[in-house]
């Protein structure tokens, strides 16, 4: 048994690509009809294939980004695989697309700002004006977290401020309900901070993406409008529990001091500092006021993208580790939904679940939680890679709405340690326990798609 064990632990990827696999076959046959054409049939085996290693972790979510578009290439583009080839620049031209460089962009700040220290000055500011009482330190450090969760990975602005609160919670017991609510804010606000910003997480590009291939793009000022409250009020509420249910007793804090390290830096860091704060206040800046000079977001993405390097504030070793795993997935989720939507297989399912005559609004409410359940157990981008397309075939009439209820609602499950990066950081520090999740898992995702979807349908 031991044996056996051991080789399925040694081996347990290959085990599970293998069954993924096998699974994509299987349930491929079983649904397929005699009216499929043979692209349906390749793009729902691709589907199933995906969902499968995305749900098992076979491989690197990326690499299942480059699978999507090269099989999507070889299998709709050439005569050997298809009796009708198809013009695949669509799937490679992913690669390109306006999401990929407002990400891109927002990747470049978010360096820039970690290398010249400007994200620990802002924290070194914000908890000076916190005091020692716990509740106010909670709530600063969750509005810092949620603030830069906008602007930068919200797994790098986690493990930052998880590393600033260590000081405060090695003088803390382990089973102190005080340390557990500072910890377990975190993710939360990282989590909600991410919906704000069309930069903010992967979800928000795929929904995005997903609106500009329907020909009906949105901007950088119109996200915030959709985004923004919700972020302010889930982050609001998951304090106002925290405080209720951890931190009623409790004391000011006399024995911790709060300090961030902050290395010493001479005349050119200081002047590279001062070159990065005016690049992001004017791509800022043209971001929200998009609606006045006509630049879409991805074309003010160039601001950064440009004279960040320029300025010799990025160098090569710099760009190189940018997240390019994570564009590349964002491209492949791209490529899946357009692939779903040019081989008619979305359109296909959405008359058929349209011909149950489910209302609009019950509808709403089925995919916000549908995502939120499935993006507990899976990737969220690959989540709303599969549900954004289906819902806007279900619901022409309401793209827009359905691509933000899904792309938002991705961002609220925090069930589980592991599903969030932000959540799995937090749970390695060793003081909150498995169980310690089932607060902010429950809170935000039980209110989460209900607020979700009444915010959009208020405003819309």
């Amino acid at each position: 048994m031991t044996t056996i064990s051991s080789f399925f632990a040694e081996n347990r990827k290959i085990f599970f690509f293998l069954l993924s696999l096998l699974l994509a076959f299987g349930i491929s046959w079983l649904v397929h009809e005699p009216t499929y054409t043979q692209a349906q049939t390749y793009v729902l085996f691709l589907l199933i294939f995906s969902v499968g290693l995305w749900l098992t972790e076979a491989v690197p979510p990326f690499a299942v980004g480059l699978l999507i578009i090269a099989f999507l290439v070889y299998s709709l583009g050439y005569e050997k695989f298809t009796t009708n080839p198809v013009d695949v620049n669509i799937y490679t031209n992913t690669f390109s697309s306006s999401v990929i460089w407002l990400m891109l962009g927002g990747f470049f700040l978010a360096s820039a700002m970690t290398k010249t220290k400007l994200d620990v000055s802002f924290i070194k500011v914000t908890l000076k004006v916190c005091g020692s009482n716990p509740k106010w330190i909670l709530f600063g450090m969750m509005s810092v977290t949620m603030i830069a969760s906008m602007l930068i990975s919200n797994t790098a602005t986690t493990a930052m401020m998880v590393a600033v609160l260590m000081p405060i919670l090695a003088k803390l017991d382990k089973e102190s309900k005080t340390g557990k609510a500072l910890i377990l804010g975190i993710p939360i606000a990282a989590a909600t901070g991410g919906m704000g910003t069309m930069i903010g997480s992967p979800p928000n590009a795929i929904a995005a993406g997903a609106l500009i291939n329907s020909h009906q793009p949105i901007n950088f000022v119109t996200w915030i409008y959709y985004g923004l409250p919700v972020a302010f009020s889930l982050s609001l509420l998951a304090w106002w529990v925290l405080v209720k249910i951890y931190m009623e007793e409790t004391t000011p804090f006399k024995f911790v001091k709060i300090e961030v390290t902050e290395e010493k830096t001479d005349s050119q860091n200081s002047f590279h500092r001062w070159i990065v704060i005016i690049i992001l206040l004017i791509t800022l800046l043209l971001w929200l006021t998009s609606p006045l000079h006509g630049l879409s977001a991805a074309a003010v993405s160039a601001v950064p993208l440009v004279f960040l390097p320029l300025t010799g504030i990025l160098t090569g070793n710099d760009i190189r580790a940018i997240g390019w795993d994570t564009l590349i997935l964002v491209a492949g989720g791209l490529a899946l939904g357009i692939g779903l939507q040019e081989v008619g297989l979305l359109d296909l399912y959405a008359i058929r679940i349209s011909s149950f005559q489910i209302p609009t609004i019950i509808l709403f409410f089925l995919f916000a939680y549908s995502t939120m359940l499935f993006s507990n157990i899976m990737s969220n981008t690959a989540t709303s890679t599969v549900l954004i397309p289906l819902g806007m075939a279900i619901l022409p009439n309401n793209v827009t709405e359905i691509a933000m209820i899904i792309g938002l609602s991705a961002s609220t499950a925090l069930f589980l340690p592991v599903s969030t990066p932000p959540n799995a950081i937090a749970f390695s520090t060793g003081y909150i326990q498995q169980k310690d999740f089932r607060l902010g898992g429950a809170l935000i995702g039980l209110f989460g798609p209900a607020i979700i979807v009444l915010w959009v349908l208020l405003i819309s």
